[in-house]
């Protein structure tokens, strides 16, 4: 691996997007502590503590810039939020569905809309936001030396500018940079918590020694944990194909044999974030409205037994529905027919589609399953230890952060081959 990253660096243009990708997370990891103009940023900070799980989970997400209310408050979560509903448009609104296959241009109208979409739930956030710490659960009182309603417009115009820069700098990685711009600002989101939850949970204990003997149980456990989900990721459902002879002018074509590679885990952690985000945004609402019967589901919706079973429901939910999107049975079928190929012992055209679908059903059940439990299983633990830990260290957070590890590295290493393979041929 290390070998690996001193190539990376040995190749400029490889090497010019590492630095400016690292450069744009660093830049955000920045703005996570400016705060918006006119916040009376120890008394916030006093007030946020005593704040339910809901808006814990929220700040988690957004790497602590909500606890700091800094211009990047909201986070990545408006954008995930309107992609969920750009994706779930295209299975209800025909003229979505059609975008989705034009292509290219079908790819930017999504965008288009994505975007808009994303600016207008940033502004419903920043608003409910506003309220939620002016209220007197908060009591928080913004600067006195302008106009109240001035300085709620520049809270509120302040979040929003935040969230498109979030947007764009996600878009600028995933352009410019390597990886995935908006899986990464997420993935940077969850490490930069976890310093603070070692400390935290070292110090959780009177005992200095029991700390850090837990602390360092829980560490192990999780690098105990990183090879079954690696192995998870990586597994998948091999479905052989034989290419018939034909000849094609002089030559004779085909007569080889090869395969369609079907993951277990085919969404990656797309069903995580999506999860997160749907189960999360009963506590979007209740910063909105800020009402307590709206505030006390969003808790219990945050944690416990209804979040352990939304979360799984969920989870499997979304892998298929995810798989189904980015893998479809009937063009396969269709491209194998073109070609001359056929799978052993089934008849090409219908009977293709449907021994296809039902290999990814089969498969895709038990990928969906292991991650919703990884995901659940460390939000039990933190619910009877309290460990702050745990929570940085939970099931989500694992399968966000090696899932985009290994998205990435996995890019990376295609640059890497593109590159010795041009230059072997020079």
């Amino acid at each position: 691996m290390l070998s690996s990253i001193i190539d990376a660096f040995k190749v400029p243009e490889l090497r010019k997007k590492i630095l400016f990708t690292l450069a744009i997370l660093a830049l955000y990891r920045f703005g996570a502590y400016v705060p918006v103009p006119g916040i009376p940023f120890n008394e916030f900070a006093n007030s946020f503590q005593d704040s339910g799980v809901s808006m814990t989970m929220l700040d988690l997400f957004t790497g602590g810039a909500l606890s700091n209310f800094s211009v990047f408050s909201l986070g990545i979560m408006p954008y995930i939020t309107a992609s969920i509903i750009m994706q779930l448009m295209q299975g209800v609104i025909p003229a979505v569905g059609r975008w989705a296959k034009e292509g290219d241009a079908g790819r930017k109208k999504i965008t288009q809309v994505t975007r808009y979409l994303t600016l207008g739930l940033g502004l419903i956030n920043a608003v409910g936001y506003l309220f939620l710490f002016k209220s007197p659960a908060y009591g928080v009182v913004f600067s006195t030396e302008v106009p109240e309603l001035l300085t709620d417009f520049i809270v509120v115009f302040t979040l929003v500018a935040g969230t498109a820069f979030i947007m764009w700098m996600g878009e600028l990685i995933t352009q410019r940079g390597i990886g995935n711009g908006m899986s990464l600002i997420i993935f940077v989101s969850i490490v930069s918590r976890v310093p603070s939850a070692i400390f935290s949970s070292v110090n959780l204990t009177a005992d200095l020694g029991m700390g850090i003997a837990i602390t360092a149980l829980i560490i192990l456990v999780v690098l105990a944990c990183i090879p079954a989900i690696i192995f998870v990721e990586r597994a998948q459902r091999r479905i052989p194909v034989n290419y018939a002879k034909r000849v094609q002018g002089r030559k004779m074509m085909g007569g080889q044999s090869t395969y369609i590679p079907l993951k277990v885990n085919a969404a990656g952690v797309i069903p995580i974030i999506f999860a997160s985000c749907l189960i999360y945004f009963p506590a979007q609402l209740a910063a909105l409205f800020n009402i307590e019967w709206l505030t006390n589901v969003a808790n219990a919706m945050s944690t416990g037994w209804i979040n352990w079973i939304l979360t799984v429901l969920l989870i499997v939910f979304f892998a298929y529905f995810y798989t189904s999107m980015v893998f479809n049975p009937e063009d396969t079928a269709d491209n194998l027919r073109k070609q001359g190929g056929f799978i052993p012992g089934v008849r090409p055209g219908t009977a293709t589609v449907t021994y296809i679908k039902n290999v990814l059903h089969r498969v895709t059940l038990p990928g969906g399953i292991f991650i919703a439990a990884i995901a659940v299983v460390p939000s039990i633990v933190f619910f009877f230890t309290g460990n702050t830990l745990i929570q940085a260290f939970g099931g989500t957070s694992i399968l966000i952060m090696i899932g985009v590890a290994l998205d990435t590295m996995s890019k990376v290493e295609s640059q890497l081959k593109m590159h010795n393979y041009d230059g072997f041929f020079k």
